[in-house]
């Protein structure tokens, strides 16, 4: 079991990804944007932090380097929805958050199972068995 920081905007999929990943015995925390996903990060211990990139108060971007600040080994999955991830002005934001430090991205949406799939690569665990 692992301890999962999980920050998003949206409380469904806040709500979606601790269903996932505490279905997979992991241990879920939440935050509803960067700054207070920083702030967890600084006063408790996780094994891994999943991360949108469009987020009010404080985005993705700052929210990965804020932790690799504080956490320089901590794995980070990137989240994003289509236009987040999608070029605008340029830039790719999934790219540029693995250029940051993020390990692995998704792009919303995502199902559990590719949710989980890419936790459990980040934390080294087994594949999760093929689906019925």
């Amino acid at each position: 079991m692992a301890r999962i920081l999980v920050i998003d905007d949206d409380p469904t999929i806040r709500s979606l990804c601790t269903l996932a990943l505490s279905n997979r015995g992991h241990e879920v925390t939440t935050a509803p944007d960067g700054r207070d996903g920083v702030a967890l990060v600084g006063q408790r211990s996780f094994d891994l932090v999943v991360t949108d990139l469009v987020m009010p108060e404080q985005e993705g971007i700052s929210t990965i380097r804020s932790i690799r600040e504080r956490a320089r080994d901590l794995p980070i999955l990137a989240i994003s929805g289509s236009m987040a991830g999608e070029q605008r002005g340029g830039v790719d934001y999934l790219k540029l958050a693995m250029s940051l430090g993020a390990q692995a991205s998704l792009r919303k949406p995502f199902s559990p199972r590719q949710l989980s799939s890419a936790v459990e690569a980040l934390l080294g665990s087994p594949p999760l068995p093929p689906a019925a």
